[in-house]
């Protein structure tokens, strides 16, 4: 049927490790250019034309020039969700090993504590966080996602949390997403987006402009202790 989902041509394009690591590089959010692309998937600039052509038309990156360079970024937050869902599907499948919940050990603690997935807050602390807000019972999950509950409202929004703006998003408004090294979910979707733009608005969460980690500030330590009853 023409309306059945073209799984194997997505699955064509996520295949080539070069760009598999292309897509995963700019699951940040950032914008960067093809020359940084490139050097990050260890390939030619030529190659990488090729590459970042083929995830254009294919609908997974979105281009964009300013001079004489392109930039080029995830296309949409449904690209992202897949990236980090296929990632964590891929530590979930593995075949029997002593039992971690890290995908490697070469990996910072920083980068495990908090960092970004598209546009919303993951790792150790985001998985906190969306814990507390089921325990508190502001939130429970309904298979892939999560319901606001009236109390969870009435907490949100005492937060300022725009609840109303997230639903009318075109996307999935709160995702459980599970979290890639700490295999428990965190909230994805506009809701987590919503989240972390108010963490970073308060200065709970400092952003760093090349990299997928933030940095929790003393005062976003006391915040989210005080919010969520996090340690």
């Amino acid at each position: 049927m023409d309306d059945d989902p073209d799984i194997p041509r997505i699955a064509n394009l996520l295949a080539d490790p070069a760009r598999a690591k292309i897509l995963r590089t700019l699951i940040d959010g950032t914008m960067r250019p093809a020359g940084e692309l490139a050097y990050t998937a260890n390939i030619s600039a030529q190659s990488a034309s090729a590459h970042l052509a083929k995830l254009v038309d294919g609908g997974l990156l979105a281009q964009q020039a300013q001079g004489r360079h392109r930039y080029f970024r995830l296309a949409s937050a449904q690209v992202a969700d897949a990236i980090e869902s296929l990632a964590s599907l891929s530590v979930a499948i593995r075949r029997p090993a002593p039992r971690s919940v890290l995908p490697s050990k070469s990996l910072p603690v920083q980068f495990l504590n908090a960092r970004t997935c598209y546009d919303h807050l993951a790792g150790e602390m985001a998985v906190r966080v969306c814990e507390a807000m089921q325990k508190a019972r502001w939130l429970t999950q309904e298979g892939r996602d999560f319901r606001v509950t009236p109390l969870g409202e009435k907490a949100l929004a005492a937060l300022d949390v725009d609840l109303d703006a997230a639903r009318r998003s075109r996307r999935v408004f709160a995702r459980a997403c599970v979290d890639l090294t700490q295999r428990r979910p965190h909230v994805g979707g506009a809701l987590g987006a919503a989240l972390l733009d108010l963490y970073v608005e308060r200065g709970w969460i400092l952003r760093a402009r090349r990299s997928r980690v933030v940095t929790i500030t003393p005062r976003g330590r006391e915040s989210f202790r005080q919010v969520f009853g996090t340690t």
